[in-house]
């Protein structure tokens, strides 16, 4: 069956929360404020116009994306469907939590941390680097097995976590509500007048993982690459950045660790320019690869060569 493609445009105007809602309300279940998830499964959430079904990595927003990927349905069974469906009138339920900020719902701790341990070691980070990170509940498995990395705020209440899989998927999300202020970073133990700056948790912790007085700085993720506009002002800055400033106006150095990309290059000639007149600022890219954790792993692959050489 064809159908014209205004007709599915209009269609696909329909979210997965105002079909379920509206033509399946027995199978929500409301988990806070403005965060739902389904009877049928409870590791499939909605929030803020989107749903991610976490137990198989799979997400969209509209409601045909739900139809096709949880109800196995094709696209055009689907369309069918929310056609005859929308004969009558129906409540959009995305605009009851359009610009409303999303409650954070920490991801469930699973009963070990096994799995994420053997991922962090095969990307070389440092065991005794990991095992302080989870006994300061920074890092810890979720119930899917996922990495999650935290973020607190000044009360120690978390309101950030990146989650990211520790199989091939190469799943990777911010919990729903997560609060990129409070984003991944470790403190140095006595009072630095440093912050180091990485794109994410992983290459912080390569960073950490090949410098052992790490605990002398502060290491800060940024939670992604991030560029400001041209002639920014100095309120454009990241906002994990422009916290941590705020909360420790000691900084006087800022060192950049982030990519080697061209998303990296100008996001760090970018950040640099903005900072140089306040702060001292420093450029260290990872010297070869694309970021730190890939600086690590060739590292030690060229450290593992050469004693497999001299065993031999």
């Amino acid at each position: 069956m064809f159908y014209d493609k205004s007709v599915i445009n209009e269609v696909k105007k329909i979210d997965a929360l105002t079909y379920l809602m509206n033509y399946e309300p027995d199978n929500v279940v409301r988990i806070s404020r403005n965060t739902y998830c389904t009877k049928e499964h409870d590791s499939l959430k909605l929030s803020n116009g989107m749903w991610y079904w976490f137990s198989k990595s799979k997400g969209g927003k509209s409601a045909i994306d739900y139809l096709m990927i949880v109800k196995g349905l094709s696209f055009t069974e689907s369309i069918k469907i929310l056609l005859e469906k929308k004969k009558a009138e129906i409540k959009n339920y995305s605009c009851d939590y359009k610009n409303i900020s999303a409650e954070f719902v920490k991801p469930e701790e699973n009963d070990n941390n096994n799995k994420v341990i053997k991922y962090l070691l095969s990307r070389g980070i440092d065991i005794k680097l990991i095992i302080e990170c989870i006994d300061k509940k920074l890092i810890y498995e979720d119930k899917y097995h996922n990495a999650v990395f935290a973020g607190y705020n000044l009360k120690g209440e978390m309101k950030y976590a990146f989650i990211r899989g520790t199989n091939h998927s190469r799943f990777m999300k911010e919990a729903y509500g997560s609060i990129k202020a409070y984003s991944f970073k470790i403190d140095a133990i006595n009072e630095s007048r440093s912050l180091h700056l990485f794109e994410s948790a992983i290459d912080l912790l390569s960073y950490a993982s090949l410098n052992k007085d790490y605990y002398k700085d502060n290491l800060l993720s940024l939670a992604g690459v991030y560029k400001p506009a041209n002639n920014s002002s100095e309120s454009k800055l990241p906002i994990a950045l422009k916290l941590y400033f705020y909360i420790h106006p000691e900084i006087e150095k800022v060192y950049f660790h982030l990519d080697n990309d061209r998303a990296g290059r100008e996001a760090t000639y970018a950040l640099m320019n903005l900072l140089k007149d306040k702060y001292k600022v420093i450029d260290e890219p990872p010297k070869y690869g694309k970021d730190f954790n890939d600086f690590l792993c060739l590292l030690k692959e060229k450290k593992l060569n050469k004693m497999y050489r001299y065993e031999r």
